[in-house]
This record gives C-alpha cells, structure tokens and sequence, in this order.
C-alpha cells in the first residue's frame, strides 16, 4: 500500500464496487453527466490520470473524485501533473459555476502522496525538484481557478490530501474526518507556496504544530483552527446545499472576491489596475442590474438567466 506518511494512517473506505455505485450524489448518473459533451475537452486532459481521477459535471457543479481506493486515493505524479491541465480547462467552460473535490463515496479523501514513487520517480534530488515542482504546479492551478473549490472530505486528508483540500476555497468534513502534513516523517522539507497557504489557513502557530510534529488532527480541532469550516454529519447533503448555493450568487462578485481575496493575503491594500478591472466588471455586469432590480422588486435575483 502506498501512503504518505506511517502507522498513524487511518483505515480504508468503504467496499471498491459499493464505491462506484455511490461515486457521484451530487448529481444523476455519469452518463447523464455529460449531455452536452462540454467534459470531453477536460477528459482529454487527463492523459495519465485517467481513471485515477474522474472528472464529472451536473448543472453548473463539476466533481473532480481522486479515485484510488486500493491505494487509499494516495495522488501520484500524473494526478498532479493532470491537475494543473484540467483546471484551466474548467475554468474556461462559462458553464461551470463550482468544482467539488472528493474522494469515493465512504472515504478516504486521499491518504496523500504515493510513497512508492518516491524510490523511482523521485530517486535522485534532481528527480525530487521536478517531482515538487509537479506537485506546487497542481496545487497552484487549483487555487488559481477563479471560480468557488469546495473539498468534501470524508476520512483522512493526510499529506497531499490536506495539500489539495487547503488549495481549495472552502472545506467540509465529517466528524470523523482526520487531517494530516507529515514532511517531518520523510525528511522533505514542505514547499513554501504549500506552508504559505497553510499559515493563511491556520495561522502560524498552528502551521508551526502541524508541520513541526505531523500528528494527525481531528476533525473538531481541525474545526476551531480554521482548517475547515464545518463538520457536518450529513455531509453529502450539506455540500449540495453549500454548491447550490454558490451556484445561484452572482458570479461577477464571487470571482471578484476571490481574486481581491487572494491579494489580500498576500498584503495588497492599495487598490491596483486588477482590483479596479474587478470593480469595473461587477457595476457594468447585467448581475449587478439583476441583483439590485431584484431587490427592489423583493424577488430573489436569476444570475444565471442574466448571465445567459
């Protein structure tokens, strides 16, 4: 079994077949997916990946599902790699409203890196820096989607697991999920894009205990940390309403979040050309007209009629 870190590893999922069955609640059956065959552009992205991870869409809510179960959905390098291929192409299909990350129904997320690569495809150093440079490329092409992520973790988040989940705009988990980054474990020193988003996400204090002792954290710490933003019980459920959601805000306002966000973090205050173009863009948006003719006809506003 290839995981990313030692015994502290929790167990696996559910049955393999029971998983395929149940892969997708978000949304019908896979083949109803696809009826308009706007996801063969991004299936064809996958190159390596394909079947390890599977790219799904329903309405405006694409799913990309890590899909591993007999290595615990460990990601290797051509998940990596794919990532940093099909985001863009998801980004540039003005269909696609939200992407949701998750691993098979029942669990795990993603026990984290494939450990056994680590003796072939990251032998040397030389090797080992491309390899890294595989993983923070994926990870970048997730956060730079302009659109809401959401990861939907149900189990362990170990390793790239968390590395992938905290790429992503908003996290849920159920309670007995478990989060995990273990370089400590490997000798690998993290990455500083990876240990900058993770000090945005919990702080330094925290990233410092994550990273410095590779415990695991449970789901009600990960919780008060700020890792994630709910744990929910009936976490399918919830996170078809939190899509839903986010599906039916005005996209202009949530791109622009997202991007003012991102300058935000990385201590931007002055309002630049980028800030200005996003400003620009939501008053002269037919969202913006809708938003507030709705509100003075006290509707509930149709972005995405407006948005045609």
């Amino acid at each position: 079994m290839a995981h990313d870190a030692d015994s502290d590893q929790p167990g696996g999922g559910a049955d393999h077949a029971e998983e395929r069955r149940h892969l997708i609640k978000i949304g019908p059956s896979q083949a109803a997916l696809n009826p308009s065959g706007k996801m063969e552009s991004v299936n064809t992205e996958l190159g390596d990946a394909e079947g390890l991870l599977l790219v799904t869409r329903h309405e405006g809510v694409a799913t990309v599902t890590l899909n591993r179960p007999d290595k615990h959905n460990a990601i290797n390098l051509a998940m990596w790699q794919a990532f940093s291929r099909i985001m863009p192409a998801l980004d540039a299909d003005a269909d696609i409203d939200v992407v949701v990350f998750r691993g098979p129904a029942g669990g795990p997320f993603s026990a984290g890196a494939d450990i056994s690569e680590f003796t072939t495809l990251r032998r040397t150093p030389e090797d080992a820096e491309r390899y890294g440079e595989a993983v923070t490329g994926g990870e970048r092409a997730i956060m730079a989607f302009s659109k809401p992520t959401v990861a939907m973790i149900e189990g362990f988040a170990i390793g790239g697991g968390s590395q992938v989940a905290l790429a992503c705009d908003l996290r849920l988990c159920e309670p007995r999920s478990r989060f995990g980054i273990t370089p400590a474990k490997l000798g690998i020193v993290y990455a500083l894009q990876s240990t900058a988003r993770l000090t945005d996400v919990v702080g330094p204090a925290w990233a410092s205990y994550i990273l410095m002792t590779g415990d695991l954290v449970d789901a009600s710490t990960a919780l008060r940390i700020g890792l994630v933003h709910e744990v929910t019980s009936d976490l399918e459920s919830r996170t078809q309403s939190l899509v839903a959601t986010l599906s039916q805000r005005a996209r202009v306002s949530l791109v622009g979040a997202k991007a003012l966000i991102a300058k935000a973090s990385a201590g931007e205050r002055a309002d630049d050309e980028e800030s200005r173009q996003h400003y620009h863009d939501s008053l002269h948006s037919p969202e913006y007209r809708e938003g507030v003719d709705a509100f003075l006809a006290k509707r509930s506003p149709d972005f995405k009629a407006v948005r045609g």
